[in-house]
């Protein structure tokens, strides 16, 4: 399976003015342009719905990303694992507010 990466929208792929849209974290969307060119598939993860999502995604056509899938799974792995659950299947996650956690024996 392609590697899939989720991406946060408010905070990560922009600032975090929600509700409103706000101004575009070109890094990271650079970031996510070239994961794409080199065969990632994207996935926009965000609590946005409705109106606040076609917003969302129409903000990050316009800096020229899209996605191949938003709020769920890439198809290829729906296809492969036979399910499309809630949690999004992704091989990376990134978000602002997220901490990585190390590796380390829990016993």
């Amino acid at each position: 399976m392609k590697k899939a990466i989720a991406i946060d929208f408010d905070g990560c792929l922009c600032e975090n003015k929600y509700p409103a849209i706000g101004a575009p974290h070109w890094t990271v969307i650079n970031m996510a342009l070239d994961e794409q060119r080199n065969g990632a598939g994207l996935i926009l993860w965000t609590c946005r719905e409705g109106e606040l999502l076609e917003q969302a995604v129409a903000a990050c056509k316009s800096w020229g990303l899209t996605f191949d899938a938003v709020n769920e799974s890439l198809p290829e792995w729906i296809s492969a694992w036979g399910t499309c659950p809630r949690k999004v299947g992704a091989t990376e996650y990134w978000d602002d507010r997220a901490l990585r956690i190390p590796d380390r024996s829990y016993t």
